[in-house]
């Protein structure tokens, strides 16, 4: 089997997966639809239903890998249709199990997979999480795209399912390998679960961590603490944000604040208050930022009560000139909230929150629907 052989199949929401373990497989092509030879699939819990479809029709003959979130989650579930599943990170994974493939090796020498034996799921054990130095942010002549500068959180939201991929210990890309590929990008945007969190353990800033990686970048156009690099509000302060100010182009702070009911924060292990959220907004707009604030509609165990206090916030942060992104609760397997049911979203919210979208105050999806 040659390797032109080897395909990711592309589609737009797996695009940071592929630019990061494209450059691991020389001569691996990316396809918008299913071939022969080794086809390789990245996907999260939302695009599962329909990647498994597309597998279970497909009439090409092909060995299938699957990894990213969904699969390493629930693995038995993605073995239905895959040969192959990557669990965990997938750099060093996953070009070990195409070489041996390829090759004719034994599969159960490559640590990190799971597979089915005489209709039983083998396990191959667990990897050390890996140096993201060691490996490429992107391969400047193929696909460019966002720099990954941290990998894992300390935290535990009950919704998220980032710890249980990437750990609980905060991995940083170091500067000198972020500037290398930094000169690639026009726009200079950064993947990270807490951008505010960098060079840190993840609970306690470093803010002179921050300086150093945004000074070392200040021949580029930077974009840090936006989208998809939001932080956690307890992390804005003044300082950090005077350096936003100074060396980045954003106007905006993405800050994840997902319930204005202090209940529901403490129910889904947030690790701030709804006054960090406030205090957070306060200075972003002190400083001349529009805070966009993250929320999730429908957590479980979420009363009514809990989304009017969520709306009285959102009704307080579009008043100073804040804006909304809005989530309708999804149970992300592996995760605490896996197996239940999101609560019913409240007829008041739903149509505040619609008139806050007709203003471009607010986006995202607030209902099932």
């Amino acid at each position: 089997m040659a390797p032109s052989d080897t395909n990711f199949r592309f589609y737009k929401k797996n695009m940071q997966s592929i630019a990061v373990l494209l450059p691991l497989l020389p001569g691996a092509d990316i396809s918008k639809e299913p071939r022969d030879g080794i086809m390789i699939y990245s996907f999260a819990t939302p695009q599962s239903r329909s990647i498994f479809r597309e597998v279970h029709q497909s009439k090409t003959h092909s060995l299938l890998i699957a990894g990213g979130p969904h699969p390493s989650a629930r693995p038995e579930e993605t073995l239905r249709y895959f040969d192959y599943v990557v669990v965990g990170e997938g750099e060093e994974t996953l070009p070990e199990l195409v070489d041996v493939l390829k090759n004719g090796g034994d599969v159960s020498s490559v640590k990190g997979i799971a597979y089915k034996e005489n209709d039983k799921i083998v396990f191959t054990g667990k990897r050390d999480d890996i140096d993201l130095d060691r490996y490429p942010a992107f391969d400047p002549d193929i696909m460019h795209s966002t720099i990954e500068i941290t990998r894992g959180c300390p935290f535990n939201c009950a919704y998220c399912s980032t710890p249980q991929l990437f750990g609980h210990r905060m991995r940083h890309r170091s500067i000198d390998v972020i500037s290398k590929y930094a000169q690639y990008l026009g726009d200079v945007r950064f993947t990270s679960p807490n951008a505010f969190a960098y060079g840190s353990d993840g609970i306690h800033p470093r803010i002179e961590k921050i300086e150093s990686l945004l000074h070392a970048l200040s021949g580029s156009r930077i974009f840090f603490g936006t989208f998809p690099s939001e932080v956690r509000p307890e992390f804005i302060n003044d300082r950090t944000l005077e350096l936003v100010s100074d060396y980045c182009a954003n106007t905006t702070i993405n800050m994840g604040g997902q319930s204005g009911s202090q209940k529901m924060l403490d129910r889904i292990a947030r690790g701030h208050t709804v006054e960090d959220i406030i205090t957070g907004a306060e200075k972003c707009l002190k400083h001349g930022f529009t805070p966009v604030v993250d929320f999730i509609f429908g957590l479980p165990y979420e009363t009514e009560e809990d989304q009017l206090d969520t709306l009285k916030l959102i009704k307080w942060l579009t008043a100073k000139g804040g804006k909304v992104h809005s989530h309708y609760f999804m149970p992300l397997p592996g995760t605490p909230f896996e197996n239940l049911a999101p609560s019913p979203l409240s007829k008041q919210v739903e149509k505040v929150i619609g008139k806050l979208a007709l203003h471009g105050k607010a986006t995202g999806v607030w209902s099932k629907a």
